[in-house]
């Protein structure tokens, strides 16, 4: 899964790694995103530009919108076919960036939370869905989930699932404005190259979304 990661690229960053219009002033960095958070989004309604939404899918058709804290991520095997997520999967995609990620690894001790990030890339994106639900009064709520996949053999040795992060080469097929067939979509899903991934430990001070400042993504002293 993918419970918390870390936003903090400036917009000049993000709108060149993107290619997006612009990035709204409202953008700050974040060190420590949790589920019910906002999140910054690229949505395929208007792929360049990016936009904020509630981390937690909310289906249109949910009687509740605490629903969606239990749809914090989407298992892209099964993403397609499932009710609260298969409309999304064809027709509301988006891109969520990062710069990194946080997986807690058990070991002996306990569970070590790790900080997770790609070589020589600084920001990325997941495969996120998103949805727009709508409150008995007409107002409205945009939330976005983030797809995961089986592990590659780097995260294998710290998580069973992972995160589904794309290629920058398929951000416009992924962003694509037309609904779009599950088997035309499976193949950028795969678990993302194993070589270009990095880990290291972090304090456990990341385990409270209360705690977020630089200080979460520092190594942990040895």
């Amino acid at each position: 899964m993918c419970g918390r990661f870390v936003l903090t690229s400036d917009g000049n960053t993000l709108q060149l790694a993107l290619n997006l219009k612009d990035v709204p002033d409202v953008h700050t960095a974040r060190f420590n995103i949790a589920p019910s958070q906002p999140i910054a989004v690229v949505a395929n309604e208007h792929p360049d530009e990016l936009t904020f939404h509630k981390w937690g899918l909310v289906p249109s058709w949910a009687k509740d919108p605490s629903m969606g804290n239990k749809m914090i991520n989407a298992r892209s095997e099964t993403a397609a076919e499932k009710p609260a997520f298969r409309a999304a999967f064809k027709r509301r995609r988006c891109l969520i960036p990062a710069d990194g990620f946080f997986e807690w690894q058990k070991r002996p001790g306990g569970k070590q939370p790790m900080f997770i990030y790609l070589k020589n890339q600084p920001v990325f994106a997941f495969a996120g869905l998103w949805e727009i639900w709508y409150s008995p009064e007409g107002d409205e709520l945009r939330t976005a989930t983030i797809l995961t996949t089986e592990p590659n053999e780097f995260m294998a040795e710290i998580h069973n699932r992972m995160p589904v992060i794309l290629r920058p080469e398929d951000y416009e097929a992924w962003l694509s404005p037309d609904e779009q067939k599950a088997s035309d979509l499976e193949p950028l899903l795969r678990p993302f190259d194993a070589n270009r991934m990095e880990a290291y430990p972090v304090s456990t001070f990341v385990n409270s979304p209360a705690n977020d400042t630089p200080e979460k993504i520092e190594p942990l002293a040895s």
